[in-house]
């Protein structure tokens, strides 16, 4: 049975750490909003866990029992943490994977399961050839501080990084051993087809990201266009029983943007196994 989960990046929206402008040591994404209300939203709206921003996480350093007891008040499993990276230039990489050793530490410590890594930064004058080799190689570092930790390390391909396209997925996936957390809606953003991508990758597969997509716009689940039922078919067939998250990067109303989604799946019987 796949378990439910839910980003509390809603709550706030998106935004990066300002400290990052200047170091990147402190290069954290942030949602601005309430954990605990996140939390007590996702929870309301019938999910089992939930994944953080690695800035909101950190925002828990020094309070870690303060963290413990939020999440048993209202009975939630931490999946696990977003981080990020530009990971293409050599004299800023060990700083970056200075900052993921710390967050993947602290995830741990507070019971985590997993470590989802985006970037590839894009260069002003464009991608160079070798820039998959280099986040390729960056990547594989990012699994083994994950390993040292006991998370699993996953890959997201996000717009607006060197891996955006399918066509730029399959350069890099045989550079790299880290797994594919596949987001649906970046996918299909970046011009590729989620189902195929999923069935193509499946292997290589322990997380999920799900959210809806239509006309530009990231959207709760079942008010685009995604076949979430083709998805969560090919995970059937592998025998996927681990987590999928919802994720919204912004709705007016975050509580109502997760019950929505949750609604979807409960009322639409092929998607049960959820």
């Amino acid at each position: 049975m796949m378990k439910l989960g839910y980003q509390t990046n809603t709550w706030g929206g998106v935004v990066g750490h300002p400290a990052g402008v200047t170091s990147v040591k402190d290069s954290y994404y942030l949602a601005n909003g309430s954990t605990e209300e996140a939390l007590e939203d996702i929870k309301a709206a019938g999910y089992e866990g939930f994944e953080l921003f690695d800035g909101n996480l950190m925002q828990y350093k020094g309070k870690e029992e303060e963290f413990k007891r939020l999440i048993e008040k209202h009975s939630l499993d931490f999946i696990g943490v977003y981080t990020g990276g530009n990971f293409i230039f050599p004299d800023i990489l060990e700083d970056e994977l200075e900052k993921i050793e710390e967050v993947a530490a602290l995830a741990s410590a507070l019971g985590a399961e997993h470590l989802v890594v985006g970037g590839g930064a894009v260069r002003a004058k464009g991608i160079l050839e070798r820039d998959y080799r280099d986040l390729g190689e960056a990547l594989n570092k990012v699994s083994h501080i994950a390993e040292k930790y006991g998370l699993i390390a996953s890959y997201h391909p996000h717009l607006g990084t060197c891996v955006q396209s399918p066509e730029q997925l399959d350069k890099l996936m045989p550079l790299t051993v880290i797994n594919l957390c596949p987001d649906t809606a970046h996918i299909e953003a970046g011009g590729g087809d989620p189902v195929e991508v999923m069935r193509k990758y499946i292997d290589r597969i322990k997380y999920v990201h799900l959210k809806d997509y239509q006309k530009g716009e990231f959207l709760p689940l079942g008010e685009g266009h995604q076949d979430f039922e083709d998805m969560i078919k090919v995970l059937e067939d592998a025998h996927y029983d681990g987590w999928i998250t919802i994720e919204l990067d912004s709705y007016q109303d975050p509580k109502v943007g997760a019950e929505i989604s949750r609604k979807y799946l409960s009322k639409n019987e092929t998607l049960t196994s959820i």
